[in-house]
């Protein structure tokens, strides 16, 4: 068997009886600013694109390409958390609340769900399944981390033509030095999660 994400946890749940199972994964848990964006993705099991893997292991162009590819062929939806939401909330649970969202916006309801990580959302509690490392494992979720991952890039570089100051476009968010640096000139903007540290502050002034 060839090493990275197959089947055969959607298969063990179709043998049970599901016919449509959602792969469910998030991006922009980490970063300074931004949204997290969640994604479910079921895949039609006679069109499963080629090279689907864990986004993090693919390169800008390779995902682009799937990302095409599975918008031909899977049932996708895709939603997200704000950074004032994360800040409200934290970032585990706006988390959630973007898998739900993105499950509940699916066109086909699913019959089961298999969610990256350790936890399901609420909302899934009776037809989700926890996997670790599950973009790895399973070929719905490496599907869904693909679409999560190029949609919110694609939301921080458009971001970045609105605060160009902070070369969005460039980190996504994340605290590099750059980041870290832009922050020190110009201060963080409404899009920064103030919750954060090294930027959480009581009374931020927003530009």
């Amino acid at each position: 068997m060839k090493a990275g994400p197959n089947f055969l946890l959607e298969q063990a749940q179709m043998a049970l009886g599901s016919h449509a199972i959602a792969g469910i994964d998030e991006a922009g848990r980490g970063p300074l600013a931004g949204p997290v964006v969640a994604a479910a993705v079921i895949l039609n099991a006679d069109s499963i694109p080629d090279g689907l893997n864990d986004s993090k292991q693919l390169d800008a162009a390779s995902r682009e390409a799937l990302f095409a590819e599975l918008l031909r062929f899977a049932t996708i939806s895709v939603a997200s958390a704000s950074a004032a939401e994360i800040d409200q909330i934290n970032i585990r649970q706006a988390t959630l609340l973007a898998m739900s969202r993105a499950y509940r916006g699916l066109a086909m309801r699913p019959c089961h769900a298999l969610v990256d990580g350790r936890d399901v959302p609420p909302l899934l509690a009776l037809r989700g399944t926890a996997v670790v490392g599950g973009d790895a494992r399973s070929l719905s979720i490496a599907a869904a981390s693909i679409v999560a991952k190029v949609t919110r890039d694609r939301m921080m570089q458009r971001l970045c033509h609105t605060f160009p100051a902070y070369g969005f476009g460039q980190h996504m968010g994340y605290g590099t030095p750059a980041h870290l640096t832009a922050i020190q000139l110009h201060g963080p903007c409404r899009y920064h999660r103030m919750s954060f540290r090294p930027i959480r502050v009581e009374d931020p002034l927003l530009i």
